[in-house]
């Protein structure tokens, strides 16, 4: 039975804000001296330096290192389609013209991924630096570059950098954007020049927030505090593999698999959990763990990419079901929203492709990187959505002196000092050590050492002696080809060569969709994925045992595709890759559970079953689909509840001929994923480990050590430790599947809620769905008003857009002067029009569709196109946030890339010149 819990009348939960540093308050200040200084400096803040950083987008510029003209075409959004006759022209131009509009963005990601953090901002950075100086991505891109990439990449890379540096030349801060004017008041920091390196570690950052399950490694671990092994089980059920269709269906497998039954697939066994054998965790790891993850969730986010929850949609329609008779590819990824968006759009088009001069590419870029990495080119057009492979491990380690166990031997640590400046003046060194597993994290907090002299493993463990370290093995902390596969697939001419340019895409693994002009259709799993020794990956294991070791890596020939399947269609969001019994090695036990998957696969056969054809406006719709599955499960339950309370009932009526879509004006949706929210506050949420739970949210429970029937004079106060945006149960497909498992159980011990002062304990399922009802009538009303009529899912949902650093640690001011919203949103959880929120914290979305296409394959003229904010990071630009109301309301842009179309619809012409 689940552990009882009441709730006290302790602090509510809510979103949580994050505390200005040193460095805000010390602008604050300044500002303020220099505005009582004087109007003057108020005129010169709001015209001089507002406008001296926008990009000069007509004329003509002379850039040293350009082998001849370069055209620079923006249209009335500001995005640019650059024209070039070489492939070093080309890179160049696309660093000169991403540095006009996003640079401050691209020196901030520069300084997360090399942990220099500190250097522009000062020292309270300075724990951040330490974990990312201990992760090393700079380190590992340097060691890319050197010995990994190709000649050819290397140039396109130096000629990228040469372009951001030719712009940087001869500017102060106040000159490139408005962040570095305010920065100026409290330090001395001025930008150094851009190298290649730059742009290579910035992959590293994405592979970072999409590195798979490491979260629900931790979690896993954490909840052993107060749950039993078939209670964690309850909550991580099995995928429906026979209700949610997997993404390859049509593969074969076959000669993987006999190789697999003749040995080759050694290494998949999951036998053990790492610890203790399948029971428990170690008492002391949960503390241990806990603070890991708090140094994790700390680490800057990459420009507001977060790896807790991530989604993303995309599926290709081959011709046979489309308006055109060619293919239709849609790809939405699902990211923490930011400002400005994540996503750049842009072209690079040789204006005659040839042997000098090879691409013809428009997209979706990162600013401070070259190439394209969605989008389509002249023969074929691509997508991505993170495909959730387990590429990660944590270990613990038996730390003896300068070494640690292995194998019954000491080995020694490979350690190196690093030095972090600090703006202002000072520095810090710190020493790194690493296993023969990876670097020891738990290096970087001193709670994570006390505690690891305390942490129990199995009888079979060394002796704990000074405690166990914790140490990371991860893909990306091995050098790798990705920014290869980036050029490969911007030039790609065919499946084949798709498949072949996959193949360097190492991390982070992803699910690539493809279509070509021919009418292909297609789909392929690309990535260093491990094949482990014992264990599975879904907890901890020892590193001082050689057979929890990774084995090897599975052959990119073995990785699941699917070309031209006869269904006509692939449906790539975030589900099993393959169905486990029909595929050889063990990728991950923890995918998205199909919730969008399957609507998006049902949308898709009721038009084809319907006899009809799908237009480009038919995927947008698709896209923008907000339907609840949960509520299609749930409502007719509720509605089946007595409510005693009239005005309790006024919100059960709500419900009534509710068609579960979550629009933003719809009372019905708001009211209930309150009830939704309630339900699952009551019925788990309670009953998890205060590590899980939202940080300030106290309730009382029974101690750890509590033996025998319930005694409430035993119960301890104990309050939550986790951001609210990141707190479980945080309501997505996962928790779905975990309540249609015990629906029909009606007395299920996790439908028994106790009593509270307000409240009589529930007993059974429909007394916990009744408390649920009403406990949800009287937050809506504290939240929204009594009157229902009032109520929207909109006025809950809402999308708040920060601008990165100074737009949530400035001063107050300023975050005014950067930031924007809030916007009413509709969508919601698990939704293919996926505006997650997170259940245990709130109703604010916490990630979004970060963009939106869908290409036609037929005339890519005729391919629409959003991002979330837009091309500048100009704050005052008129290019800010110009699509982020279309992006809202679901509407598309026009996207152009035929030489033809752009110069028709060009706003602004430029000419970078030798």
């Amino acid at each position: 039975m689940p552990p009882n819990t009441t709730s006290s009348s302790g602090q509510k939960p809510g979103n949580s804000g994050r505390k200005k540093g040193r460095r805000a308050r010390l602008i604050m200040i300044a500002l303020v001296l220099a505005i009582i200084g004087g109007v003057a400096f108020g005129a010169y803040w709001s015209i001089s330096t507002v406008r001296a950083s926008f990009p000069q987008t007509k004329g003509s510029i002379a850039l040293d290192g350009l082998s001849g003209p370069v055209d620079v075409k923006r249209d009335d959004n500001g995005i640019p389609q650059i024209y070039a006759s070489s492939d070093a022209d080309l890179f160049m131009a696309q660093g000169y013209v991403q540095a006009q509009d996003r640079f401050y963005e691209m020196d901030v990601r520069r300084h997360t991924t090399s942990g220099t953090l500190s250097e522009m901002f000062g020292k309270g950075q300075v724990d951040k630096d330490e974990f990312l100086r201990t992760l090393g991505w700079d380190r590992v891109a340097k060691e890319e570059y050197e010995t990994k990439l190709s000649a050819e990449t290397k140039k396109y890379l130096q000629a990228y950098a040469k372009g951001v540096n030719a712009y940087l030349r001869g500017k102060e801060g106040r000159d490139i954007s408005l962040e570095y004017a305010a920065l100026g008041f409290s330090n001395d920091y001025k930008p150094a020049e851009w190298t290649p390196v730059d742009s290579v570690a910035w992959l590293k950052a994405m592979a970072w927030d999409l590195r798979g399950n490491m979260q629900d490694e931790i979690d896993r671990s954490l909840m052993t505090s107060r749950l039993g092994p078939k209670q964690i089980d309850d909550l991580y059920p099995e995928y429906p593999y026979g209700r949610n269709k997997t993404i390859v269906q049509e593969g074969s497998y076959n000669n993987i698999t006999k190789e697999y039954e003749q040995g080759a697939g050694a290494g998949t066994s999951t036998a053990g959990t790492g610890l203790t054998g399948g029971a428990t965790a170690p008492s002391g790891l949960q503390s241990q763990l806990s603070g890991l993850y708090d140094v994790l969730d700390d680490v800057p986010t990459a420009v507001g990419v977060n790896g807790n929850g991530i989604g993303s949609n995309s599926w290709v329609v081959s011709g046979d079901h489309t308006i055109s008779g060619k293919p239709l590819l849609a790809n939405d990824p699902h990211l923490s929203p930011s400002l400005p968006s994540v996503w750049y759009q842009m072209g690079l088009h040789c204006r005659s492709v040839s042997a000098e001069c090879q691409y013809d590419v428009s997209g979706y870029t990162f600013a401070g990187m070259p190439g394209v990495v969605i989008g389509h080119n002249q023969n074929i057009a691509w997508g991505m959505t993170n495909s959730g492979a387990d590429v990660t491990d944590l270990y613990l380690e038996k730390l003896t002196g300068d070494g640690y166990e292995y194998d019954d031997k000491v080995l020694p640590f490979t350690t190196r000092k690093e030095k972090i400046n600090i703006a202002g003046g000072g520095s810090k060194t710190i020493v790194v050590r690493e296993t023969n597993n990876g670097p020891l994290l738990s290096d970087r907090d001193d709670e994570l050492v006390k505690v690891g002299k305390k942490a129990t493993v199995d009888s079979a463990a060394p002796d704990r002696g000074d405690g166990y370290g914790i140490a990371l093995r991860w893909t990306a902390l091995e050098p790798g080809t990705s920014m290869d596969a980036v050029f490969a697939v911007n030039k790609a001419a065919d499946w084949t060569e798709f498949r072949k340019a996959a193949a360097l895409f190492d991390v982070p693994s992803q699910n690539l969709t493809y279509a070509d002009t021919k009418g292909h259709i297609g789909y392929q799993l690309p990535g260093r994925i491990p094949i482990r020794g014992d264990g599975d990956g879904s907890l901890p294991s020892p590193g001082w045992d050689s057979k929890y070791r990774w084995t090897g890596y599975i052959k990119q020939s073995e990785l699941p595709y699917e070309y031209d399947p006869e269904r006509g269609y692939i449906v790539t969001a975030n589900q099993a890759v393959v169905d486990k019994d029909k595929y050889p090695y063990v990728l991950t036990r923890d995918w998205g559970y199909g919730a969008r998957s399957q609507r998006i696969t049902d949308l898709i056969e009721s038009k084809i079953k319907g006899g009809g054809k799908i237009s480009t406006d038919d995927m947008r719709q698709m896209q923008l689909d907000n339907s609840s599955e949960i509520a299609k499960l749930l409502v007719p339950m509720l509605l089946k509840i007595d409510v005693p309370d009239k005005n309790v009932r006024e919100g059960q009526k709500l419900l009534e001929g509710w068609n579960y879509t979550q629009d933003a004006d719809s009372a019905a949706a708001a009211y209930f994923n309150a009830v939704w929210r309630n339900i699952l506050k009551l019925s788990f949420g309670n009953k998890l480990p205060k590590e899980l739970r939202v940080k300030g949210q106290c309730l009382y429970v029974e101690p750890t050590d509590s033996t025998g029937p319930a005694d409430e004079d035993r119960r301890v106060r104990e309050c939550g430790q986790r951001d609210a945006d990141n707190a479980q149960p945080d309501g997505g497909d996962r928790w779905f599947e975990v309540v249609r498992k015990i629906l029909d159980d009606e007395d299920n011990d996790w439908w028994q809620a106790p009593k509270t002062r307000t409240d009589t304990a529930a007993t059974n399922r429909d007394e916990l769905f009744g408390r649920a009802l009403e406990d949800a009538r009287w937050e809506l009303t504290a939240k929204l008003g009594k009157d229902m009529d009032t109520w929207s899912w909109g006025r809950l949902h809402r999308l708040y857009l920060e601008n990165q650093t100074l737009g949530t640690e400035g001063p107050g001011f300023l975050q005014y002067m950067l930031n924007r919203g809030p916007y009413d949103i509709g969508g919601g959880e698990a939704a293919v029009n996926a505006t997650g929120w997170n259940a245990a914290g709130g109703y604010s979305v916490v990630w979004v569709p970060s963009m939106r296409m869908v290409v036609n394959l037929d005339d890519f003229d005729k391919s629409k196109w959003i991002n979330l904010t837009g091309a500048s990071g100009h704050a005052y630009s008129g290019h800010y946030t110009d699509q982020t109301d279309k992006w809202v309301k679901g509407e598309l842009l026009n996207w152009y890339s035929s030489e033809r179309a752009v110069g028709k619809n060009a706003s602004d012409s430029l000419v970078l010149k030798p």
